[in-house]
Parts: C-alpha cells; structure tokens; sequence
C-alpha cells in the first residue's frame, strides 16, 4: 500500500474543507484490497456538528457502504494526528492500521498528549504510521489558521 499516494488524495480533501471554511483536516478509509470505501473532511462549520471530524466523517461512510461498523482489516489515512473523540472513533471501529500526516503537539491522542490507538487498557490497538507527508499536511495547516488572522 502506497500511504504517499492515498495521503495526497486525503490533502486533496483537507483542501475542500478549507474551501469551506473549516480546518484543513481531510480522511480517507480503504478496505483490504486498497480500495476507498470511506472519504472525509471535516464540515463542522458548514454542518454545525462539533462530530463532524473528518475521520468521523469518512469512518460513519465506511460503515455505511460496508452495512458494517466493524472495520477490521481496514486503514484510516488521515493529513492530522487524531484527536482523542477521533482516535476514540478509529478504535471503536476495530480499524487494523491508521496512517496520519502532521502532529498535532495540542490536540494529538496518537502520541502527542496521549496515545489512544495502542492504549494497552483497551480491547483494540491498532498498527499505526506516522509523518506521512508531514511538511504537506501542517503547511496546509499552517496556511488556512495564517489566513485566518
């Protein structure tokens, strides 16, 4: 699995939630063959929905079109380190792996302040890669919150 390649399309769609007035955060969710079968970003500025995470998002789209919430086997790319509802989310779905971009040094419950996704208390712990077209991922960041003062 290219995490370079499927990383660019998950930036592809942080740019759409940043067209839209909300943080650049964009998630994709692939099934075991590497095809999408969940796509995200976050909308909680256009929705109004403080859930409205990307990786909530493409997570509740994956279930939706598997007519399963058990991801199993399944992989979360995602341009930002999750925060702890999201990587909540990431676990509660039984996601095998989750490929993130940029830390998040205030927010990140994969390693940051916490680490949610390999909590050794909990069922579920999953593989996950990190760094992944670091640069990219907090330049798009960086961009829109500069933009925004």
């Amino acid at each position: 699995m290219d995490d370079a390649l499927w990383m660019r399309q998950a930036i592809d769609l942080a740019s759409m939630a940043a067209d839209q007035g909300d943080v650049p955060v964009g998630a994709i969710v692939l099934n075991p063959q590497g095809e999408v079968v969940g796509r995200g970003f976050n909308n909680r500025e256009d929705s109004n929905d403080p859930f409205g995470h990307a990786e909530v998002v493409a997570i509740r789209q994956a279930a939706e079109t598997l007519g399963s919430w058990r991801l199993d086997d399944h992989t979360l790319v995602v341009t930002l380190e999750p925060c702890t509802m999201c990587a909540g989310a990431a676990t509660q779905s039984r996601l095998a792996r989750l490929v993130f971009g940029a830390f998040d040094e205030k927010a990140g419950a994969v390693g940051s302040l916490w680490d949610v996704v390999r909590d050794r208390r909990l069922p579920h712990r999953m593989e996950v890669t990190s760094g992944v077209l670091a640069a990219d991922c907090a330049n798009l960041l960086s961009d829109f919150f500069k933009a925004q003062r």
